[in-house]
């Protein structure tokens, strides 16, 4: 039983072309294992298990948004080599080894790249650290598998080059001899079996003694190894074995060592496979610009404004089924949609149950489905002498028998494909029974029965594709509650069918359809009227808002000014207290000076003053209050203001705007959000020469200066006759290196300036000159993020990927 719902469900994923939307997803990803994981993934069908993947996916899109990108980087397959590190005895080699470096040093980078989100920092708590792995393995050759030169190879390497100088002296006193020399093909020593050998004419062969390793195929060339030459070769022979033995030594040694930690690096490859997968989804998600559908327990059903993900220039589509809609009949007109709406609900409902954001405004739900079902399209089959309407029927009764509460089945045009009354009949039966089943369903139909049907289930409702009466063409939108014509016959002839068939066949439509035609007519018409109508009064409630917000505005500038103007008289008040304080002051110390000989000053007298200097501070004090407190009502009813002029979308603030910043209200310019704050909804604003943060609560924007009034900012860029555009692949083959270079430089320069995050160098192999050039060059550059050799079926070693940093 379940091996029949696989089969149904991977069915359905073929018929909904799930599996494109996977190829595009793990083109996203950085690891060909991770690729191939998510080339085979099926949707969950388990609620938390959905959620936890897109509150994972989302964290990862917050952590690149905040970053301003991802440690994007290769990363090796290695799973083949973790059953080798468990045989005894066994050594890797050294491209082996210099992968599981890679890995573990890039899957540490992803670690600590995800740690600071707390989700994250729970999550990887209890992943092992393999970061001594990959210092085990680049402690003895680079990243690129290259050996260093280590103290054990640094003696045997020397030997092997003295040898070598002398081999070649050796071989330099028969080329330097003008006697010898007639008796060569060539002046350049050949190898045979990694051996030196000189090409001997074949007449000639007596005269030089030593032993033949090959004839020509014409016979004319014999190659002989001089006989003092031999030893020589011999001498270099062996010491090359030692040199590969000690190989083998040192990579033995880093087996071991890789394979004491191979139960570590087992789950660490795991979590890092499984994050990289993550990371290729909120990549994914990123670039479609999609909306993370909410975990809805309710069972409604809401698309808003979706786009098929497959369909170029998609038209948006919204369809909603609220919790006690079981049902949707879709009606209309040929090429209206209906196919294609019922494509989008099904490959919506899957990619939100892998953890993709869908293409859709916000508003979008989809419940977890244990199952999508689907029969679409003509599954004629004559080699299993299967009809159309027997291959539909088949496909529905697996659909029926394995549809739960939890299911979501997609029918499109049930009931076709035989006589109409009896498809008909059918099609209700098994509409009755999936609703029994409580399953949620969307069917597109052009019987007219079908119609009723739907106004008879309060489970069921009834939804038609738009057409344009006059220009006989579908809008492609759905409307809700009303079921649709076919519009056959203005179809027909838009299609070349002659007018006068068209004519007699509006002759033989009996006048209680044109009757039921009329009426739909009628609906679309009141439901077209209503739209309009509702459109209007949106718009007028924009324009009275606006409006509200502007005199709202203008009593606060009013009130401004009213508080400025107390301001400066409770200023002019407090000047006058602390003019009057002093006054008194003087006076109370010449008054007990005279009453010191008089005794007149007494203590009530005294009394009396300070209370009269006490009233008069108060009563400034509380003049300070109530402007305080004016000054912070005008400025909450500012912020409301503006939060409701941001509501409206009058005022959106964005890099390069001018504003009015800070209760100076001087003018700058806005450079970037401000990321550091942790006040939320900061600017950074250039005000001069300073770049200083403000809330947007303090900013207004400002009206543009005359052309006169602006100051001239000039940047000066430095680029050398670059292309009109980057390119995705540069060819070097043929050049010189210094040349190479320069087009590399050129194209580096274009790509930064046009956004070009990567591109490909093909340098073919050769001799190696440009390949090690540009790898040397490319590793200081310090444009460049990372770079790798192409996978083999791209071009191996003789292309190279280039990562530029962001």
């Amino acid at each position: 039983m379940q091996i029949e719902k696989t089969a149904l469900m991977h069915k359905t994923a073929a018929l909904l072309e799930f599996d494109r939307i996977l190829d595009r997803l793990a083109y996203h990803s950085m690891s060909e294992e991770a690729s191939a994981i998510i080339r085979a993934e099926k949707p969950l069908d388990d609620s938390a298990a959905v959620a936890q993947t897109k509150t994972a996916v989302q964290a990862i899109i917050s952590r690149i948004t905040s970053e301003g990108g991802d440690p994007r980087r290769y990363l090796p397959s290695v799973g083949f080599l973790i059953p080798k590190l468990e045989v005894e005895g066994m050594i890797l080699e050294v491209d082996e080894a210099c992968a599981i470096g890679l890995f573990c040093e890039r899957g540490e980078e992803l670690k600590k790249w995800l740690l600071p989100h707390p989700l994250f920092a729970a999550m990887l708590s209890d992943t092992p650290d393999c970061g001594d792995i990959a210092n085990a393995v680049f402690r003895i050759m680079d990243r690129e598998a290259k050996l260093r030169d280590l103290p054990e190879l640094r003696a045997i390497k020397r030997r092997i080059q003295n040898l070598n100088a002398g081999l070649e002296a050796a071989v330099s006193r028969y080329t330097a001899d003008e006697d010898i020399r007639r008796m060569l093909q060539s002046t350049v020593p050949s190898q045979r079996d990694g051996r030196t050998v000189l090409a001997v004419k074949a007449n000639f062969r007596g005269r030089i003694r030593g032993i033949v390793h090959e004839v020509s195929s014409s016979g004319q060339t014999i190659f002989i190894e001089p006989e003092n030459v031999v030893e020589k070769n011999n001498e270099i022979l062996v010491e090359q074995q030692n040199f590969q033995a000690e190989i083998r030594k040192i990579m033995l040694d880093v087996t071991k060592t890789i394979s004491e930690h191979s139960a570590a690096l087992k789950e660490f490859r795991l979590t890092v496979i499984n994050i990289e997968i993550l990371m290729a989804k909120a990549r994914y998600s990123l670039d479609t610009g999609g909306y993370f559908s909410p975990d809805e327990e309710s069972g409604e059903m809401a698309l808003v404004q979706a786009r098929h993900p497959l369909l170029n220039n998609a038209v948006p589509i919204d369809l909603t089924m609220d919790g006690g809609t079981l049902a949707l009949i879709i009606t209309g007109s040929n090429t209206g949609g209906k196919t294609v709406a019922l494509k989008t609900a099904g490959i919506f409902a899957m990619m939100n149950q892998i953890g993709l954001a869908l293409p859709a405004a916000a508003g979008t739900m989809l419940p977890v489905f244990d199952g999508v079902f689907a029969d679409i399209g003509d599954e004629q089959s004559i080699g299993q002498s299967l009809s159309t309407f027997s291959a539909h029927i088949t496909n529905i009764a697996n659909i029926v028998s394995h549809s739960t509460a939890r299911s979501l089945a997609l029918l499109d045009e049930l009931g076709s494909g035989t006589d109409p009354q009896e498809g008909s009949a059918i099609a209700m039966a098994i509409l009755d029974r999936l609703i029994e089943r409580k399953a949620r369903l969307i069917i597109t139909t052009h019987h007219g029965i079908l119609k009723n049907y739907g106004y008879s289930r309060q489970e069921v409702e009834n939804a038609s594709v738009e057409f344009d009466v006059r220009t006989l063409s579908p809008t492609y939108r759905i409307i809700t509650g009303i079921p649709g014509e076919s519009r056959a016959l203005e179809i027909a002839g838009r299609n070349g069918l002659p007018p006068d068939i068209i004519a007699q066949a509006k002759t033989y439509l009996d006048s209680g359809h044109s009757d039921v035609s009329a009426l739909i007519s009628g609906l679309k018409e009141k439901h077209r009227e209503l739209d309009t109508l509702t459109e209007k009064t949106r718009s007028e409630d924009i324009r009275l808002t606006d409006e509200r917000r502007k005199a709202d505005l203008k009593e606060l500038r009013l009130r401004q000014k009213e508080l400025e103007l107390k301001a400066g008289l409770a200023g002019k008040l407090r000047l006058l207290l602390d003019e009057s304080r002093k006054t008194l002051e003087n006076l109370v110390r010449e008054l007990k000076e005279e009453s010191t000989s008089e005794g007149a000053l007494t203590r009530e007298k005294t009394l009396k003053v300070k209370e009269f200097l006490g009233d008069l501070a108060r009563t400034v004090a509380a003049e300070d209050a109530a402007l305080e407190a004016e000054e912070q009502a005008i400025a909450d009813e500012q912020r409301r203001a503006e939060t409701t002029e941001t509501k409206t979308g009058t005022v959106e603030f964005a890099p390069g705007m001018e504003v009015f910043a800070g209760k100076p209200q001087r003018r700058g310019i806005l450079i970037r959000p401000d990321k550091k704050s942790t006040a939320g909804n900061t600017w950074v604003v250039e005000i001069g020469s300073l770049k200083i943060s403000f809330p947007e609560r303090e900013l207004t924007p400002a009206p543009p200066l005359p052309p006169h009034q602006h100051k001239p900012h000039i940047a000066a860029v430095d680029i050398v006759s670059p292309p009109s555009s980057p390119r995705f692949e540069i060819n070097l083959c043929g050049m010189r290196l210094d040349e190479a270079l320069e087009t590399l430089r050129r194209q580096i320069d274009t790509a930064l300036l046009h956004g070009l995050g990567e591109f490909s160098v093909v340098h073919g192999k050769g001799d190696g000159i440009l390949q090690k050039g540009v790898h040397q060059w490319l590793k200081q550059e310090s444009a460049v993020a990372d770079y790798y050799f192409s996978r083999p079926e791209m071009g191996g070693f003789g292309r190279t990927e280039v990562i530029l940093k962001r």
